[in-house]
């Protein structure tokens, strides 16, 4: 199975610029990846799985509306971040990361692949000013940190059949991290959407404002 055919195995309806975009993003990442070590050599050699696909968990669980806004925290290489703006073409995206090199990267990536609808900041998340829909984020820290950082930066006009919050790819048993948010927190397996092995201990912890 190549790159693009496990993303059309779950996402059968991509475009073929999309499919392009897809493409190229992976070429490009690994030719960044050389330079500056953005995921393991290991993990490279399963970026559409692991990286690609992982982001494209977010996409299973919702549908933003166009003109959502989408703050995406701890961005690194651009996970989720930019396989959600490819998906999602007239959705607003933020990137953030506090390591310079990394945002400087999904910068060079974003304008090589012509993506209009992304925004990147060398920053931290608390310095980040204006209100989004949603915040993601992919294991940048434990959630009641994670949303320390980011809660007073969610919009209360919600566009979207979900509520405004935070969709948070995260692992492992999830059970105590998440007694403090009670019923606000939800729990979408990733493993109810991709059979892969590598999904059956992740998730899209929802959590709504």
């Amino acid at each position: 199975m190549n790159d693009i055919d496990i993303l059309l195995k779950y996402f059968p309806n991509l475009t073929e610029d999309q499919q392009v975009k897809f493409f190229r993003f992976g070429e490009l990442f690994r030719e960044w990846n050389e330079k500056i070590n953005l995921v393991s050599r290991k993990d490279i050699d399963s970026l559409f799985e692991k990286h690609i696909l992982h982001s494209l968990g977010i996409a299973k669980v919702i549908r933003f509306a166009d003109g959502t806004s989408i703050l995406d925290v701890g961005t690194g290489g651009g996970f989720p971040g930019i396989p959600l703006a490819i998906y999602f073409p007239n959705v607003n995206f933020t990137l953030v990361d506090s390591i310079g090199k990394k945002i400087m990267v999904v910068r060079e990536i974003t304008r090589e692949l012509g993506l209009k609808n992304v925004r990147s900041h060398h920053t931290r998340a608390e310095d980040i000013t204006g209100t989004f829909d949603f915040i993601t984020g992919r294991a940048v820290t434990e959630m009641n940190a994670f949303y320390g950082w980011i809660r007073k930066k969610i919009k209360t006009k919600d566009i979207n059949g979900l509520p405004n919050g935070v969709l948070y790819l995260k692992g492992g048993d999830l059970v105590e991290e998440l007694a403090p948010f009670g019923t606000s927190a939800q729990v979408f397996p990733l493993s109810q959407y991709f059979k892969e092995e590598f999904f059956s201990t992740k998730a899209v912890v929802y959590l709504q404002n």
